[in-house]
Parts: structure tokens; sequence; C-alpha cells
């Protein structure tokens, strides 16, 4: 017997998923993530599990086969300010470029006259220049002093730094200086994490760049040390299986890949949602989905389109930017654990602050004294407080109605109730809007795409946002409470590249772009063979940065790598056919016959996993499940607590539908079904919720129908 896990650590809980490989039973897990050490609460949730599948420790840890880890240890490093301390080496007059940024205030804060850009990870006395210059074309204007650097070295370790980033202008072209400057840096700095930016991101523009190699830098060690921590913690209970972590990119790795790129496990969490959503809705012959993951700190919102997970190319962490492939993800603070309050202008606010895991929402009885939307959900009767995580936790309502009457209630002038339908529709409406901008700014409209929800919080919340954007379907797996989890479980290994290569597009030399392409799909392919991938089980994706010429940002354009091979005359009109539909697709419109100018070419290399069997037997028997019970709950359409029927997942039928409004319990979740839809228990054992009347078959797509 063999066993794989899931392993997602979130704000409040982490979770995980146990795949028995003999029987294919899965089996879903919580604990209390421990913020000051999260590899304790994994070494406790794999104990706990141990116990649940009736096995010692040491037997059900030498049994496991493969542990696929989320971790925020690095965003969280970011976040609060506590990564490595680390120093910048760059070109002689670039001293500045972390604070001078992009010269503008970005889009987010465009209008904003007051906005203050946070403080750069590397301090100005930690950034030092040194005399070289390489030019566009990567011709060599002013050779590297070494003895510059050196020096320059040498005041940076007598600061203590324990990571050193190295990015000098116009690397991409020629990395020569920066290799030069990586062995004497190895000579005289042996133990400092290294991060050089020809290595990490070789493409044009500097301060995407130096940010996201600066970034790599001071996440360097924090990472290491988590990593080798983790490792030799699981090797101390006995676990010899394969240990693999989840990539921004929606790619799982080596925790050796990870050591050296920390910067790609910045969404390392989030990322699996997706993976497992598109597996979810792809079993009912569905292409297109939103994803909706609300945990106990945060909301996530991402898009899956024509069956692909949406990859960005650049994102923000605490306002710091990274360039690299990252899965599309909006993330808000909005989670069970929101804290509710009252701005100085008399209004109800819910986040972005939030009571984590400790000590959590007031009803966990815990110490907490800030009314969170748990609170909400539970004075308003969404969650019963005898079978929160299936009644191993006792909640206190009468906590949780005394700190909404305190802080929200008496300040607004309302009774309890209506001040937790107040927090419940705030929160609600917050997370709608966020799952409606990650489906508008890339063009498509919400109501057309299914919407499948995650987090152990998720379920309670997910009718009302959809019942907001008027999405007529849910997708509730039974795994939703742990989707993230199972996601990693479901994922392929995944490795990006890119190049600069800027080029008019009539102009291109194609034995230059095929060379570059074969180059990135071989350094792929060395990683994947250290991972044990074998050769059918891979694949190549290429793309390109592409825009017209004068525009200033790109567009994203996949393709297949032949079309720039040049054996094939017509490859190239296909890219510009590709470029055009999908600018026409982002902006409105396209200017066929207009000149195309590339940027940079990338290459994913990707290796094929198993699929995860998702199916889930439903454990009644029988044409219909009576409810268990009725409890009161508040309904938005009438203002007021109705008593609806109350029915106990686990003992429902497959093809059982329920009339909403209504409750379905699960151990790890609860799901409202809202006044405005119905709900059905279909045969791979996921809720449907569909809107009242509404023919689900016209989510397929015409060549699905």
């Amino acid at each position: 017997m063999s066993y794989q896990v899931g392993v997602d650590v979130g704000g409040t809980f982490t979770d995980f998923l146990l795949v028995n490989q003999a029987t294919g039973v899965k089996r879903q897990h919580k604990t209390s993530t421990t913020p000051a050490d999260p590899s304790n609460g994994i070494l406790n949730g794999l104990s706990e599990l141990a116990v649940l599948e009736e096995l010692s420790e040491q037997d059900f840890f030498s049994q496991i086969e493969l542990i696929v880890h989320g971790t925020t240890v690095a965003t969280n490093a970011v976040l609060t300010g506590r990564g490595a301390k680390t120093g910048l080496i760059t070109t002689e007059g670039f001293r500045d470029i972390l604070e001078m940024r992009r010269g503008i205030r970005s889009r987010k804060h465009l209008y904003d006259n007051k906005y203050v850009a946070p403080a750069p990870l590397v301090p100005r006395d930690l950034r030092k220049t040194v005399s070289e210059r390489v030019d566009v074309d990567g011709n060599v204007v002013t050779p590297l002093e070494v003895e510059s650097l050196r020096q320059a070295v040498g005041e940076l370790v007598a600061e203590g730094v324990e990571a050193i980033a190295v990015c000098f202008v116009h690397s991409y072209q020629n990395a020569g200086h920066e290799q030069e400057a990586r062995k004497i840096i190895e000579e005289c700095a042996p133990g400092v994490f290294l991060s050089i930016s020809a290595e990490v991101l070789p493409q044009i523009r500097l301060y995407p760049r130096i940010s996201t190699t600066a970034m790599n830098a001071y996440l360097g060690p924090v990472v290491q040390r988590y990593m080798k921590k983790i490792v030799g913690r699981l090797a101390e209970r006995g676990a010899h299986g394969t240990l693999m972590v989840m990539q921004s990119n929606g790619g799982i790795t080596l925790p050796a890949t990870v050591a050296h790129l920390p910067a790609s496990i910045t969404m390392s969490g989030p990322a699996a949602g997706p993976v497992a959503a598109l597996a979810y809705v792809a079993q009912r012959g569905w292409a297109d989905c939103t994803v909706v993951d609300m945990g106990g700190t945060s909301f996530d919102a991402s898009l899956v389109k024509d069956g692909e997970v949406q990859i960005t190319r650049e994102g923000e962490i605490n306002r710091h930017v990274i360039s690299l492939p990252t899965t599309h993800v909006n993330t808000i603070g909005a989670g069970g654990g929101s804290i509710a309050w009252i701005d100085d202008g008399g209004m109800l606010r819910v986040g972005p602050q939030s009571a984590g895991a400790d000590p959590g929402p007031v009803a966990y009885g815990k110490g907490g004294e800030e009314p969170t939307v748990t609170d909400a959900g539970v004075v308003l009767g969404y969650i019963d407080p005898d079978y929160f995580l299936g009644g191993r936790v006792k909640l206190r309502s009468d906590l949780a109605a005394a700190a909404i009457a305190n802080k929200v209630a008496g300040p607004l002038g309302l009774t309890v109730e209506e001040a937790a339908a107040g927090i419940y529709e705030m929160v609600n409406l917050e997370m709608a809007a966020g799952t409606k901008n990650i489906s508008v700014e890339r063009g498509y409209d919400p109501r057309e795409f299914p919407m499948v929800v995650a987090g152990g919080a998720g379920p309670v919340h997910a009718g009302m946002i959809a019942h907001e954007l008027e999405i007529p379907v849910v997708v509730i797996p039974r795994l939703s409470s742990v989707l993230c989890a199972a996601g990693m479980l479901m994922a392929d290994l995944r490795h990006d590249f890119v190049r600069a290569f800027s080029t008019r597009f009539s102009q291109i030399d194609l034995n230059r772009a095929h060379a570059l392409i074969t180059e990135m799909s071989h350094e792929g392919d060395a990683l994947l063979d250290l991972e044990g991938v074998a050769a059918e089980d891979r694949a190549v994706i290429v793309s390109a940065d592409m825009r017209y010429i004068g525009q200033h940002h790109e567009v994203i354009v996949s393709f297949n790598a032949g079309d720039l091979d040049p054996a094939d005359p017509a490859g190239p009109g296909r890219v510009v056919e590709l470029f055009h539909s999908r600018h026409e697709q982002l902006y409105g419109f396209s200017a066929a016959g207009a000149d195309l100018e590339m940027l940079s070419l990338r290459v994913a290399v990707v290796g094929r996993r198993p699929a995860l069997d998702l199916t889930e037997t439903a454990t009644g028997s029988g044409s219909e499940a009576p409810p268990k019970g009725r409890r009161d709950v508040y309904l938005k359409s009438l203002g007021r607590k109705e008593s609806v029927p109350v029915y106990d997942g686990q003992s429902l039928p497959v093809g059982q539908q329920i009339v909403g409004p209504a409750i379905v319990e699960e151990p790890t979740t609860t799901v409202f079904v809202p006044e405005f839809f119905d709900l059905e228990l279909d045969g791979s054992g996921s809720y449907v919720m569909t809107r009242k009347n509404f023919d689900a078959s016209s989510l397929l797509t015409e060549g699905q129908k």
C-alpha cells in the first residue's frame, strides 16, 4: 500500500488530500496552520492522518510515495518584510532603479496623488554599482572593472548580507559580464545566495528584471532553509518518498529547483486551484470556468479558458513587481477570518485585516475579540456551531453575536442580525467584484462561465456571488474545501524559460528564433530528466511577446514550435493571424496588414502526470434522502431568517435534487443553496448548483454539443 498527499498551507488551515494508491480512496483533512513554523502544521496533519488511517506514524510515513506541497513561505516573507538581508550590484549610474521603478505610478494608483510606494527590498546602502556597460545590441562598451566589483562584494559581506542580486544593463543580450561577476562573487563570498538576472529573467525592460532578480535573492535563503527543514523533518519521520513543490506557473518541481529559483513559488498555493477546477469542468464537457477560492484569510479568483489555466507574465507581491510566469489570480483580503470594522466615516468595512489562525474568529473561543465573516455566518444560521469541521470544533455562537453587537450593530444602530447580514453581503460584493475583474480584464463575460468553488468558506458564499454576477451554474466538488491540495496532485511538472528576441516580425531571423526555442527546450528536458519524466510524457509550449509597432504593451501569443521553423515558410503567417485574433479579443480591434514587433520568445516544457480519478462515490443509498432537520437561515430576498431544510451531504444519493433555499452539510464545509438556485449531486459526486429554470447544456460549445 502507498499514499500520495497534497498539502496546501493556508492562512488559517493547512489542507490535506490523502489518496490511497491501492484503493483510490481519498481522504480530506484540515489542521490549524502554525504561522511561526508552517512545517509544524504539516507534520501535525500527517500524524493525524496516520491515526485516521489506523496506522502507526512509522508505518504511515514509510508508505508515503509522493507529497506535493504548496507553501506560503515565499509570499509571507515579502508581505512581512522578513526576507534575507540582500545586496544588489548593478551598472554604474543605475543604483536607484529599484526606487525609481518605471518613473510613473502603477495603473492601480495612477490618480492617487498621496500614493507612497513600498520601501525597496534592498535598501540604498546595500545597493552597489560597478563600472561596466553593454549596449542594446549586446556589444561591450565598457569592460567589467573587476576591482570595483571585488570592493563592492567586500562591502556587502562586511554588512552581513545573506544574498546578493546582480543585474547589469542589457545583460539579456550579452550575459558575459554577469557570468564573470558570478565567478568572482562565488570566490569572494562562497556562502552567500547569488541571483543573476541573466539566469532569472533574461528579457527586455530593466525595472521588472532588476525587481524580479532582487526578489529572488531576497527569498533565496528563506526558501532554502525551509526546504531543508521540511525535507529533513519528513526524513526523520521515515518518509522517503518524493517531495515536490507547487510553483506559481501551475506546475510542480523538485525542492532543489525551487531552491535555485525561489521567486517561482510566490503564488504556490493558489496556483493549484485552477488546475483542479479545469479537471472538474472537463468531466462535463466544458472548457471554460471561473474559479473562486475562499479560505480563512483571503479570496482568490482565477480563470480557465479554452481548456487552459490562464498565465500572466507580470504581477505584484506587496506592490513589488515580479515578472515570472504566474497563474493569473486576483487575490483580495476577504476570507472567513476577515474582520468587520467601522471606518472613520461611519461606514461598515470588511477586511483586509484577518483574525487568521490565531486567535481566529471570535466564535472559535480562542481569545478573538474582533467580529469576522465566520462569526456573521454563525449568527445568520449558515454555519452550525455544533458541526464545524464535522463536529471536531465547537463554535460559540453567543461570543460571535456579542462581538457583532459591540463592534458593529451598536455603533451603526442595527440589530445583531442586520449587522451580520451587512457583513455577509459586504464581503460577497467584494468577492463578486474580484471575480468579475478577473474575467472582464481579459475580455470575457463572467455570465458565460460556470463557477467552480474552492476553500472551506467558499460554498457558504458562492451562491450569492453567482447571484450577484448572474452566473448560472456553480460546481462545488466534494473536495471543494481542499481543492488546492487536490490540484497539487493533478498538476503536471512544468519549467518556463524566456529569451530576449527583439525584431520586426517582417524581418525575423527564423534560424535564430528556432535556435532559441531549441535551446530552451533542451534546458527543460534536462530538468525533466532529473525528475524522471519519460520522453513520451513531455510537451513543449511556445509563445512570444508581440505588439504592433509603436505600442507600449505586448500581447502574449502561443503557437506551435514548428511555426518558426525555417523549413515551414507558411508558419510565420499563422503566428501573425493568431496575434491579430488575440489583440481583437482583448482590445476590440486589430490592424491586419500592420507590421508587428517581437520582444521575447518563451518556452514551457511540461511533464505530463497520470490523471487523478475525481469520481467520488456517493455514500447515500436509496432514491432520496430526507432532510436531517431544519434551521433558521437568513435569506436576502426576505431580509430576515426563514426555516430551511438541512441535509447531510454524506447521506445524499447520486441524482438527488434539492430545491433552494436549503443547507447541505459536509464534514469540511457547508453548502448554502440560496432561494435563487437548485442543487443536484451529480454522478461524479460533486454538487451542481443551477439557477432556477436554466439549461446547463447551453454552456457547451457548438463542437461539444
